[in-house]
């Protein structure tokens, strides 16, 4: 009952007449095994080495790395097939991602969401204008972006959480701290990546709806302290199909010469040191320690509410 596999890059067949009848695909055409979207996506970002981090700034937002070897990110969850044969692709995840820049403009954004509809523009891009003024760490306002708990990082029990409000605080510095909190968390993923690979992650490229603000990519270059890069198309999972494709039907020999081949890097984003500064202190004195100081209420709150499931 099980279908037979092929590797990416291979072909698998060919278009049939009736396929061709129906679809408008030329008859004849071969069919060429890709692999899933996110696989496709972080080739498709130029992401082939441990040493480039690959982040996914979509509804779900992610942290990967492609490696030759099985190494397990998060011990006891083996990595993910690579779209690239016979690598794999290490992965830490935050399951709502950028979901919460949805989930903010449902439930805060109206006047955006109304702006927007009538200029016929995204309200996202005026989200960006409303936190240009918002200074790097929203004058204290730390977000732990756990709105759905994770599987082992950082736990089930996991809620979301904000400290440090104040009378000062505003929708902006609660929008601020959402991009801060996925960067945080993203970061705390690179330093788990790099333990289990024993490999320093050197350089991002971001792919994802939220790679299209330059507010959330100079917080992520600001937090992580590297250059980070959006590619030079936004449909990274696309192209990551098409170099499949490419090396299918022989226009590259390899990954590696398509790869470098096809992807290039669009605008890149330099750290600013005075700021990364801030951000360092924050995240290793405030950001790495709330989780273990709430875990204990998370439990208690689950014991009395029953939330979450």
């Amino acid at each position: 009952m099980l279908p037979e596999l092929f590797e990416p890059g291979k072909i698998m067949g060919h278009i049939t007449a009736a396929a061709a009848e129906s679809t408008g695909i030329p008859e004849g055409t071969p069919m060429i095994a890709a692999a899933a979207d996110k696989a496709c996506e972080i080739i498709g970002s130029g992401s082939l080495e441990l040493s480039t981090g690959c982040l996914s700034y979509g509804t779900t937002a992610t942290i990967n790395v492609t490696s030759s070897k099985y190494i397990e990110a998060i011990p006891l969850i083996p990595p993910y097939p690579s779209a690239v044969p016979n690598h794999f692709s290490l992965e830490i995840m935050v399951y709502r991602g950028f979901w919460m820049v949805s989930w903010f403009k449902n439930e805060f954004g109206h006047a955006e969401k109304e702006k927007a509809k009538m200029l016929g523009i995204d309200a996202e891009a005026l989200f960006d204008k409303l936190i240009e003024e918002i200074p790097p760490g929203s004058m204290g306002l730390m977000l732990q972006p756990y709105w759905s708990p994770g599987l082992k990082m950082p736990g089930p029990e996991a809620k979301g959480g904000i400290i440090g409000f104040g009378d000062v605080h505003t929708r902006g510095h609660v929008y601020k701290s959402i991009l801060e909190g996925l960067a945080y968390a993203l970061r705390e993923g690179k330093e788990q990546i790099e333990k289990r690979t024993k490999t320093p992650i050197k350089s991002l490229r971001v792919s994802g709806g939220g790679s299209q603000s330059k507010n959330a990519m100079q917080v992520t270059a600001d937090i992580f302290n590297l250059p980070t890069a959006r590619p030079h198309l936004y449909e990274t999972s696309g192209l990551g199909a098409a170099i499949n494709c490419s090396v299918g039907i022989g226009l590259h020999p390899d990954f590696k010469t398509a790869i470098h081949s096809m992807t290039h890097t669009g605008d890149v984003f330099e750290p600013n040191a005075k700021t990364h500064q801030l951000y360092n202190d924050l995240y290793t004195r405030v950001y790495k320690k709330m989780y273990k100081q709430l875990k204990p209420l998370y439990h208690e709150i689950k014991e009395i509410t029953g939330y979450p499931k």
